[in-house]
């Protein structure tokens, strides 16, 4: 059994957000839409203060709160962990969005043209999303289906970000879940997160 799952040292983000354009061109989400996000905050007081850097992304949780209140099913979990949202099925009523704590989900409403009255070739080169639905991280299923590492884990220059199955002990991924004790965001919530974090 596979269950992808995600690490990111905190110790090694920078802050570049080249994930968040990797994920952009990944998958030509509409503007004012990320997939991938860094968060930023600065912490401690001068000449001590700096900043610290938290990349967040759908968590592609074990016991997903976003599959359980979909009302068509358009949100589903695959064999392998990964949480994605049939945009036929989608019918926007963002219950889904309510009940993610981690904030990884967005609505659509087809206002995300990146100069109005214009189509640019990034906005032509995929496949054009439906309006009124619901989006997110899907951990690149299309690139992880031909072998290949998600778009930020591949372009993330300080390699922060580690992805495999986290049911393979032999993987990099499960190593450092148990070496370094990787923790996920908000444990409590009971929803066992596929998404870790070292340090920070």
């Amino acid at each position: 059994m596979t269950r992808y799952g995600m690490v990111l040292d905190l110790n090694m983000c920078i802050g570049c957000n080249a994930c968040t354009i990797a994920c952009k061109a990944e998958h030509a989400s509409p503007s004012g839409v990320f997939f991938a996000k860094v968060l930023e905050k600065e912490v401690g007081k001068f000449p001590a203060a700096r900043r610290v850097f938290l990349p967040v992304l759908c968590n592609h949780c074990e016991q997903p709160a976003c599959k359980e209140v979909c009302p068509t099913g358009a949100t589903s979990k695959r064999e392998d962990g990964v949480v994605v949202i049939d945009y036929d099925l989608c019918i926007g009523c963002r219950s889904c969005i309510e009940a993610c704590p981690y904030g990884s989900r967005t609505f659509y409403d087809g206002n995300g043209a990146y100069y109005p009255g214009y189509t640019t070739l990034f906005e032509t080169a995929k496949q054009n999303i439906p309006e009124g639905v619901v989006m997110k991280c899907n951990f690149c299923v299309g690139r992880v289906d031909q072998g290949l590492d998600p778009a930020c884990v591949q372009t993330c220059p300080t390699e922060c970000r580690v992805f495999g199955d986290l049911d393979d002990p032999q993987s990099e991924v499960s190593q450092l879940v148990a070496a370094k004790k990787a923790r996920p965001l908000l444990p409590e919530k009971g929803l066992n997160p596929s998404v870790f974090y070292i340090g920070g």
